[in-house]
């Protein structure tokens, strides 16, 4: 699989699934809309008081899912990775690719707590069901950057 291949996938998709660990220690996920940078980051607002913003603020990891829910659906990634807020030029970038995507995203600006986040990839499995047996792909980080 190239890097080509493989961003074409995951920007196939506009909404990913986020799932964070609670202070209890509990799974929770929710639905986010996402872009992915040319880096694999995947970028997505939310407002700081979601369980998310929390979550991901006292632990930053983080575990994604991109892939239709559509009946016929036979792509899935799934991510592993560290969460951050960008800030500056970082933020200014990804804020600029998203707002590509989410034409609404400049109006969000003004919601009273709005915050942007970064989850940089860690692990990354790629799977199509499509053939048989299924095609998988596994990459850490260090082979997701070596990916050409």
């Amino acid at each position: 699989m190239t890097r080509a291949e493989l961003l074409r996938a995951m920007r196939a998709e506009r909404h990913a699934t986020v799932a964070s660990v609670s202070g209890a220690g509990t799974p929770q996920a929710a639905l986010v809309g996402v872009v992915v940078s040319d880096a694999f980051e995947i970028f997505f607002d939310t407002l700081e008081v979601t369980r998310k913003a929390a979550n991901l603020r006292a632990r930053p990891q983080a575990a994604l899912v991109l892939g239709s829910v559509d009946a016929d659906a036979q792509v899935t990634i799934q991510v592993e990775g560290v969460a951050d807020e960008p800030r500056g030029a970082e933020l200014e970038r990804l804020k600029a690719l998203y707002f590509e995507r989410f034409v609404e995203g400049p109006g969000r600006q003004s919601w009273p707590g709005l915050i942007y986040v970064r989850v940089r990839p860690t692990w990354l499995r790629f799977t199509d069901y499509t053939p048989n047996p299924p095609h998988l792909v596994e990459l850490d980080a260090e082979a997701l950057e070596a990916l050409t």
